[in-house]
């Protein structure tokens, strides 16, 4: 691990203070659990890190009449021990509990969640963000890409968001909060997430000079739930996820969300599945459905074919879930 400075301020305005014109100037530190591991792996080299773990006022998990507010430095833990959350909110609950590291748990932050970089092999061993060799072309199209995207995947960006909270929050309506030199500013979920046309671009609408200060929920409409499919139960990423929310008007679907997960560079929304649910009672057949119509334009690479039946049935899974009461 190179050389670098350490700061720790104590407040939001201090820390942002701290920041840098670019990302190699300065980084944000919280739970560390996936900076540090870049670092150490020579694939980023900031100059600063600025330590925000004792900014209190980034801390915190409150419910209340207008919603849900997390800080981002609201654990995992905290998130998962919150009994209303869970029972307002399963599909975040059930987000959590798919991280099945009592480690990551205690340390891991909703703020570090939504700016982790991707697991992508390709970046993570130096190849960068987009993986393009000395003529352009992406590496992954002509090597391993077993885990990489089979929706938004037309190039040149081909990697996963690797976000657990992300498509559930997207599901939700929340929004993300910045704070920066200029003062804070809000975008959708769903806006903070996008796809990179050039190697200098990031996958968070995030600049260097910004810190994720909080993201706050909106009251949930109806039944929300999330279903993962995942390699083994250990500590891993999921293969493919899926987040629903619904609004209801008596047994019918009056309106819905569906947000699929670690099948695109962002969490994708998917328009298609929750047009086949809209006007609908839940039954299996419209679930499935649902899961057809989340995947119809899935376009997958040589080796990952298998991602369009697994996001298939997380979407008509996540569904019956919702459906059900929303237990994952």
């Amino acid at each position: 691990m190179r050389a670098f400075e350490y700061a720790s301020p104590k407040s939001t305005s201090q820390a942002v203070a701290l920041l840098g014109r670019t990302w190699n100037d300065a980084q944000v530190l919280a739970g560390g659990t996936d900076l540090l591991s870049l670092m150490k792996d020579d694939v980023v080299a900031p100059k600063r890190l600025v330590n925000i773990k004792g900014v209190e006022e980034l801390r915190g998990v409150k419910l209340d009449g207008s919603g849900l507010r997390l800080g981002a430095l609201a654990t995992f833990e905290e998130l998962l021990d919150n009994a209303e959350l869970k029972q307002r909110y399963p599909s975040l609950h059930a987000a959590v509990d798919g991280v099945h590291s009592a480690q990551i748990r205690s340390v891991g932050t909703v703020g570090g969640d939504l700016c982790q970089r991707p697991r992508c092999w390709y970046y993570r061993a130096g190849f960068g963000l987009l993986a393009q060799g000395a003529n352009g072309r992406s590496m992954v199209v002509d090597g391993d890409n077993r885990y990489h995207a089979i929706l938004g995947n037309a190039g040149p960006a081909y990697f996963v968001s690797p976000s657990s909270l992300g498509p559930a929050l997207i599901a939700l309506g929340a929004t993300v909060r910045m704070a920066g030199p200029k003062g804070a500013r809000d975008v959708p979920a769903a806006r903070f997430f996008r796809t990179p046309r050039t190697s200098e671009e990031r996958e968070h609408d995030l600049q260097p000079n910004e810190i994720v200060s909080e993201v706050r929920v909106p009251p949930p409409n109806g039944p929300n739930a999330t279903y993962e499919v995942r390699e083994r139960e250990a500590l891993d990423w999921p293969l493919a996820a899926a987040s629903v929310a619904l609004k209801m008007n008596g047994n019918r679907v009056q309106t819905a969300r569906v947000v699929l997960g670690h099948v695109a560079p962002v969490p994708w929304a998917s328009p298609e599945a929750e047009a086949a649910l809209a006007g609908k009672a839940i039954t299996e057949a419209v679930a499935q459905a649902a899961g057809d119509a989340a995947v119809s334009k899935a376009r997958a690479l040589s080796g990952n074919g298998y991602k369009v039946q697994l996001a298939r049935v997380a979407v008509k899974r996540a569904v019956l879930a919702a459906a059900g009461g929303g237990a994952r």
